[in-house]
């Protein structure tokens, strides 16, 4: 059971939540009940969730050292001890091997699981290998790739699912993510001294602050543009007081490093408001067909 949990931890299966951005174009394509297309969508956050914990993998074997002096990373599988290089390398290579095949088979015999979608996810793979490998520490460029992470996703659901993505929605996520991704970056200079990446000495708490906030007024307008024909602009003050509750957790806990899944999953009032908004959404898109 322990060997599990370890596992879990090496793997980094809670972060998987951010795979769930694959079923968001089919969400909002109307298609939920369309049994072929949340088959493909539940396929796509299967092999993103692989090569998401393949990629965990390899960047905790490189920054084992940086990561023993970590507050906080020093506790991870590998940095501890807990679990060798070698089973952690045994295990990349066996969810490689999975992905690899999965997606052959997929290719061939799911026509909408075709070329471009395996080829965004290689893409996916490619960008986040550059990142462990050395862009993580590029100033602004670090940022970029990580905002481009959620970017992929989306644009992966939609190509596994055959439909487009909104300019507005794709504004959203954008705007979201970069507003996420210099939330982590401003918690890792104001947290633990030592450990940090080469990039956090070429940011200051000013600057991530302000541009953080650019962007997340930005994403509320684009929200409000995308939703604004619809019923679903009355989710934006939900939207905005999910955004302050964000907001007020990474300004608050100081001890935290800012990671997105991590702000969630330790707030459960943020996550009943997620749920309700979650639920309101459903409402609101899905009331017409289920009546």
């Amino acid at each position: 059971m322990r060997y599990i949990k370890l596992l879990w931890k090496l793997l980094r299966l809670h972060h998987w939540i951010k795979n769930l951005l694959v079923f968001f174009p089919l969400f909002f394509s109307i298609n939920l009940f369309d049994i072929s297309l949340v088959t493909n969508a539940v396929l796509g956050f299967v092999f993103f969730s692989l090569a998401s914990s393949i990629i965990y993998i390899f960047n905790d074997i490189r920054d084992i050292e940086k990561d023993r002096l970590h507050a906080v990373k020093r506790n991870r599988p590998l940095a501890s001890g807990a679990i060798p290089v070698r089973n952690a390398v045994i295990s990349a290579a066996v969810l490689s091997l999975v992905l690899i095949t999965s997606l052959v088979v997929s290719v061939i015999f799911l026509p909408l699981f075709g070329f471009m979608p395996t080829g965004l996810l290689l893409l996916y793979i490619l960008v986040n290998l550059g990142y462990s490998l050395g862009l993580k520490n590029i100033p602004i460029i670090d940022i970029a790739i990580l905002a481009a992470g959620y970017v992929i996703r989306v644009f992966f659901g939609a190509l596994i699912v055959g439909v487009e993505v909104s300019v507005w929605l794709y504004l959203v996520i954008i705007t979201a993510a970069f507003y996420l991704g210099m939330g982590k970056r401003r918690n890792e200079i104001i947290g633990n001294e030592s450990g940090k990446r080469e990039s956090t000495p070429f940011y200051s708490v000013n600057f991530l602050d302000k541009n953080m906030y650019v962007c997340l007024t930005l994403c509320v307008v684009f929200y409000a543009l995308w939703s604004i024909d619809t019923v679903i602009v009355y989710t934006i003050p939900l939207v905005i007081i999910i955004l302050l509750k964000y907001s007020l957790n990474i300004e608050k806990n100081k001890d935290t490093d800012g990671d997105p899944v991590s702000v969630l999953l330790k707030d459960k009032i943020l996550l009943l408001l997620c749920g309700i908004y979650i639920i309101c959404l459903f409402c609101i898109v899905y009331i017409n067909i289920l009546i």
